[in-house]
């Protein structure tokens, strides 16, 4: 059994809800589906139900999806949260779990909005307890005001690595040093950007406003560091690095690895749409026209899912999807389209325009994109970038092979943390550029399911 409706989006941040509200405005059947349990995405997480402190917490950025949220909300959208899809076809056929249940859905069109997740940044000792990603700590500061207690450092680079260092500052962490991978060089190559970033001065000077307060509390930051090695048996006691020539290391509790975020491709890979390599972010990027229609018929996306370019500029494409969206559905026409998605185009590209500063100033480092051979890059199998290249010695050719070499990439997390690894190892191990060498093949479950939820999907 399955039910149908006009559109299906596929989550509910900020490049959801914009588009759910424009198309209902349309008169346009709409269902959002989003795994949380409130809408807002990781960046608007929980806005819903934060109080007045945390939002003072967490920035005027972050209670400013408040608006969005509350008109959502109140807007009468069927909206399903803690939803986890599990299959998506090209048919447009989505399957999906709520409360121990499988439900089956079909669209005319659908939208998937499934955001970004952190790039994985594989050194030695970040599977140990007492690692995690900076988007980690921040959840959990959004969702319960939760807080380290331990010596914190922070290592990284990029916005969400500041702007979390920031935050804990104004909730009283100690932060015992910010470990940065970015150069100097890489600030001087990114400044011929500058000029074309110039209309999105407001968030060039908000970035340096981060940078700036940071610098007055007085934070140890080690900037253009390499060799970053987590020490511990049991669980971190200390990050080692080499700074200005020096080894150096800083005893800690907590590490926070950061190295910018990347597209979640999973569902687009999923349903067969085209990627391409994208050489500025550093990962795969899907294939889409200028309304953010995908190479597979029906198929839309939109927000960071589409390519990283943050939270304002996510809501703008999303709008932007949903004129293109009921255009195709024949609601409104293309004349009426192209004059209604002119200012908003125009005001995407005022965020848009930042991006290509910030991908050459917060680049990867060469020894983060292509690991040493000790250090484990499939968490889930715990297979190391050393192995990955002795499987190209032996005739391995891209990623989906390595699962039948070593399962690499077959682990709970279906290739998430070790995807863009593999990629660019064997891609160096062949001489050839990662576009050729190609992804995994994701195949559904997309999240976990049990027999009895699939035995009795409706």
């Amino acid at each position: 059994m399955s039910d149908h409706v006009q559109v299906i989006i596929l989550g509910a941040g900020p490049a959801g809800i914009a588009a759910a509200l424009h198309l209902h405005a349309k008169g346009v059947s709409v269902r959002v589906l989003d795994e949380q349990a409130t809408p807002g995405g990781q960046i608007y997480r929980e806005v819903s139900l934060a109080s007045e402190t945390r939002k003072s917490l967490l920035g005027k950025d972050y209670a400013a999806g408040s608006s969005a949220v509350a008109r959502f909300l109140d807007s009468g959208i069927d909206y399903v949260p803690n939803a986890s899809v599990w299959l998506l076809n090209a048919e447009r056929e989505v399957h999906y779990r709520v409360g121990g249940k499988s439900y089956m859905a079909t669209a005319d069109r659908i939208l998937l909005c499934s955001g970004a997740y952190e790039r994985p940044m594989p050194v030695p000792g970040w599977t140990l307890p007492g690692v995690m990603t900076a988007g980690a700590g921040q959840i959990l500061l959004k969702t319960g005001g939760r807080i380290p207690n331990g010596a914190v450092v922070l290592a990284g680079t990029g916005p969400l690595l500041y702007l979390l260092a920031t935050q804990y500052l104004q909730a009283g962490v100690k932060i015992k040093a910010l470990v940065d991978t970015s150069t100097r060089p890489d600030l001087w190559a990114s400044l011929r950007y500058l000029p074309a970033a110039i209309p999105a001065w407001r968030q060039l000077w908000k970035g340096i406003g981060l940078m700036a307060r940071l610098r007055r509390a007085g934070i140890d930051w080690y900037q253009g560091v390499t060799d970053i090695r987590i020490e511990g048996e049991s669980g971190a006691k200390a990050i080692n690095f080499s700074h200005n020539g020096s080894k150096r290391q800083i005893a800690c509790d907590l590490v926070l690895l950061h190295q910018g975020v990347i597209p979640n491709t999973h569902p687009t890979l999923a349903i067969g749409a085209t990627h391409r390599w994208d050489e500025g972010q550093v990962c795969w990027v899907a294939d889409q026209d200028r309304w953010g229609e995908l190479s597979v018929p029906g198929f839309f996306i939109a927000g960071d899912g589409a390519g990283v370019n943050g939270a304002e500029a996510a809501a703008l494409q999303g709008r932007l999807a949903g004129i293109g969206i009921a255009m195709s559905l024949k609601v409104v026409s293309e004349t009426d389209a192209e004059a209604e998605a002119q200012p908003v185009r125009s005001e995407w590209n005022k965020y848009r325009c930042i991006r290509p500063m910030l991908e050459r100033l917060y680049r990867p480092t060469a020894d983060l994109q292509l690991p040493a051979d000790d250090t484990i890059i499939c968490r889930c199998e715990e297979v190391t970038a050393g192995a990955v290249r002795q499987y190209a010695a032996l005739g391995c050719l891209g990623p989906n092979q390595t699962k039948a070499f070593g399962r690499c990439g077959m682990g709970p997390c279906q290739g998430r943390q070790c995807g863009l690894a593999v990629t660019q190892i064997l891609a160096s191990a062949r001489q050839v550029s990662p576009g050729e060498v190609g992804y995994y093949r994701i195949r559904p479950p997309l999240k976990p399911i049990t027999l009895l939820e699939l035995a009795t999907e409706k």
